[in-house]
């Protein structure tokens, strides 16, 4: 009969009533847990003080604080406290003040030492992925930029835990050494916030919940009168409109025309527009080649179109299928907003700053402003008004009125425009 071998003593413990070996239970170490305390009020001592409390003696106070390798203890000075009551009440304070108890410092202390850096990441690729108003490719490609540039070269290694306004404000002025405009600064600034916030428990709070002092960081304050916002005028776009190739022309003048945004302009189709090309419909948008949702809810809209340009747009968009690309390239894939920048030289947001000033100059009704640039509406007055918007006589009467604010031209045409469209301009 096979003998089964002896337990080792480790494993084995004497019962007390019969003398024999039981089996012992396995002790398990549970990891730090706030719902196992009650909080803590700490003790208060002197020192060198046999005959009880000194009341001219210094006094001081214990308490344990928690750290990611366990509890530690912390002695604190309380001054001179007339009685023990005193220095206990001070103490209390003391914790209290710190935070000792609280949940958010607990996840802080025991939680392990994430990086800026690794939280960051962390972040950005939450972004796409969020229910709730997920972020477009293009903001997250500017999060990344800051944080690849500025960021993370300066606050990448450093704990999550320790990136406060002091840090921020170092930061602070690294990028003001590095010349960046008022505007670029708030901007990372925000970026450096927003990842510090993104830290959260299992039920949702923050783990480093921070209060910032702009004061305190330096953060510069921006004036929006003198910020650069680069536009073309009444000239540019007609020697654009004259001197491009054909299809930069007509996109050229659809931009100056309109006032779309230069991805809501790349993603049009000859199916968004009216028959007779004096309405344009935008429900879609095109960033690095792929098609999205408009920047906004407000940039779902119809865009009411001056005769000479729909009179372009339509020989332009005539023999095309009506779910292409307008302006592609020979693959059929929607242009790219660096071909439209090599081919004008000035920023594609520039023709829709023209378009915004010519709407000005003419007076405009605000509603109709707001319904052909895509903007929110700002009031309870526009939410209550907002069928006005869906006038299309009273739109295309302002639109007749405006024009384009500029005549095109028609050398870069390369004579594909009937005699019909240049009697319309």
């Amino acid at each position: 009969m096979p003998t089964t071998a002896p337990a080792t003593p480790e494993l084995l413990l004497t019962c007390p009533t019969h003398g024999t070996l039981t089996p012992a239970r396995t002790i398990r170490r549970r990891g730090p847990s706030l719902n196992r305390r009650i909080g803590q009020t700490g003790n208060v001592f002197q020192q060198n003080q046999p005959g009880g409390w000194n009341p001219t003696a210094p006094a001081y106070g214990r308490y344990w604080v928690d750290s990611p390798t366990g509890r530690k203890r912390r002695v604190v000075s309380l001054g001179v406290c007339a009685t023990k009551t005193t220095a206990r009440r001070k103490l209390r304070d003391h914790i209290e003040a710190e935070g000792v108890n609280h949940s958010a410092a607990f996840i802080s202390s025991t939680s392990p030492g994430t990086t800026f850096g690794e939280q960051a990441e962390n972040w950005i690729t939450s972004l796409p992925l969020r229910r709730r108003r997920p972020v477009k490719p293009a903001t997250i490609a500017g999060y990344r930029q800051a944080l690849n540039k500025w960021v993370l070269p300066f606050l990448g290694q450093r704990p999550l835990a320790d990136v406060s306004n002091g840090a921020l404000r170092e930061l602070v002025e690294v990028m003001t050494k590095g010349e960046l405009s008022p505007k670029s600064i708030v901007n990372h600034a925000a970026v450096v916030k927003l990842v510090v916030a993104s830290a959260l428990t299992a039920d949702g709070d923050q783990i480093y919940p921070r209060h910032w002092n702009h004061d305190f960081v330096g953060l510069p304050i921006v004036n929006k009168e003198e910020q650069r916002r680069p536009t073309v005028t009444e000239a540019v776009v007609e020697k654009l409109t004259a001197e491009a190739t054909y299809r930069f022309a007509v996109l050229f003048a659809l931009l100056a025309g309109t006032g779309l945004r230069i991805g809501e302009g790349l993603a049009l189709k000859s199916a968004d527009f009216s028959t007779d090309f004096r309405t344009v419909r935008i429900t879609r948008s095109v960033w690095n080649g792929k098609e999205q949702t408009p920047k906004t809810p407000a940039a779902f809209r119809e865009v009411d179109i001056a005769e000479p340009l729909a009179a372009l747009l339509r020989v332009y968009a005539e023999g095309k299928a009506p779910t292409a690309f307008l302006f592609a390239t020979k693959s059929g894939r929607p242009l790219g907003h660096r071909n439209v920048l090599r081919a004008s030289g000035v920023g594609c947001h520039s023709f829709r700053r023209f378009r915004a000033e010519v709407i000005r100059r003419a007076g405009v009704p605000r509603d109709i402003e707001r319904r052909w640039l895509g903007h929110a509406k700002e009031t309870v007055g526009d939410l209550y008004a907002g069928g006005l918007q869906n006038d299309l006589t009273r739109r295309r009467e302002w639109c007749d009125k405006v024009g384009l604010g500029f005549r095109l031209g028609y050398v870069g045409l390369e004579n594909e425009l009937p005699i019909a469209l240049t009697q319309a301009a």
